[in-house]
């Protein structure tokens, strides 16, 4: 087999994109799966013009849940080509919180250092 590179193009309205390169022009054997389990609906679309596969992967509702919900897509002998994350819920939210404050105390200190420099600097 030779070298496949799957990369991203977006993700939008509940569908992942990306490119296939070097699948050649039979159909690539691909799979998605999440928590172990394999998620259907992946599609696959042969641009014969640039000799890439487009791979869209539907991100299923009942998939979508707090925490962090990672899909990986793989080819047939099961190895990884591309991977992507959705991060939702409280549990992030309280986290993002807690960077942020971290991140305010850090600017404070920076900005009385700043303050402190330029003044005894000036004169």
């Amino acid at each position: 087999m030779t070298q496949w590179t799957l990369t991203k193009t977006r993700l939008f309205a509940g569908l992942w994109e990306g490119e296939l390169i070097g699948a050649g022009a039979d159909e690539p054997q691909l799979t998605v799966t999440h928590l172990g389990a394999v998620v259907d609906g992946l599609r696959l679309e042969h641009d014969t013009a640039h000799d890439v596969w487009r791979v869209t992967v539907p991100v299923p509702v009942d998939m979508i849940r707090d925490g962090v919900q990672t899909f990986v897509i793989a080819d047939g002998k099961g190895h990884a080509l591309a991977s992507f994350a959705l991060l939702s819920g409280e549990a992030l939210a309280e986290d993002i919180r807690a960077e942020v404050e971290l991140l305010r105390s850090e600017l404070d200190l920076l900005k009385g250092a700043f303050r402190r420099h330029c003044r005894d600097t000036q004169g």
